[in-house]
């Protein structure tokens, strides 16, 4: 009998970050196998609040096909910072949808704590600060820190980026949060990279994703 399969549809239209998530994805999800599917239009990189906003299209429309070719998909992940297109794929579908942003917020704030929320796109700063309000309301909230280089600059210096993130993340950490989230699929390497200095604890999208995927999956 084959495994149940976890679609993960990415709003950036980047094959290789697909694949990427898609591994970090697996590695989370033992006992599914993890299928990715590729926004067919917009940019490669969502950086600012229309891109995100019409991303939602190619989302949804990623999704409805990839589930018309594969009647054995269990759940689905969108993988953007910002969840474009989650909540119309909530309403229209009977299998669970989450999406890496709202999820990530759900864990960096468990159990009360403070937290921020550290990314390299200035530009979808208000979608952020509404999907934290959306998602648990802002009172233990620092707010978000970012990088002060270009995302598409950082993207194509990972060296530049670690040390970009690491300093929003203690600029989140200064203001008293817990837990720093690492905002942007993209970003998961780094993530890692970060995770390792032990400046504060570390709030990763994609498996923050998948870990509440897989309880919906498994209640």
């Amino acid at each position: 009998m084959s495994r149940q399969r976890v679609l993960l549809v990415n709003p950036n239209s980047n094959e290789a970050t697909t694949q990427m998530m898609c591994r970090l994805a697996q590695a989370e999800l033992p006992g599914f196998e993890v299928v990715g599917a590729t926004a067919a239009g917009g940019p490669r990189m969502i950086v600012e609040e229309t891109a995100l906003r019409q991303s939602r299209r190619y989302v949804v429309a990623a999704a409805l096909r990839a589930l018309q070719e594969d009647d054995g998909i269990a759940g689905l992940v969108v993988a953007a910072y910002g969840d474009p297109g989650r909540d119309i794929l909530e309403d229209l579908l009977d299998i669970p949808v989450v999406g890496i942003g709202r999820a990530s917020i759900l864990a960096a704030s468990a159990g009360g704590r403070t937290f921020g929320i550290a990314t390299s796109t200035p530009g979808l700063v208000p979608p952020i600060n509404a999907m934290v309000e959306s998602a648990r309301g802002n009172a233990r909230f620092v707010g978000v820190s970012v990088t002060r280089s270009e995302p598409t600059a950082l993207a194509a210096d990972p060296e530049r980026q670690f040390e970009e993130l690491r300093d929003a993340v203690q600029e989140c950490v200064g203001k008293g949060a817990e837990a720093v989230i690492i905002g942007g699929g993209p970003l998961s390497a780094t993530a890692r990279r970060l995770a390792e200095l032990g400046i504060g604890v570390i709030v990763e999208p994609v498996p923050s994703a998948c870990a509440l995927l897989r309880k919906a999956l498994m209640a």
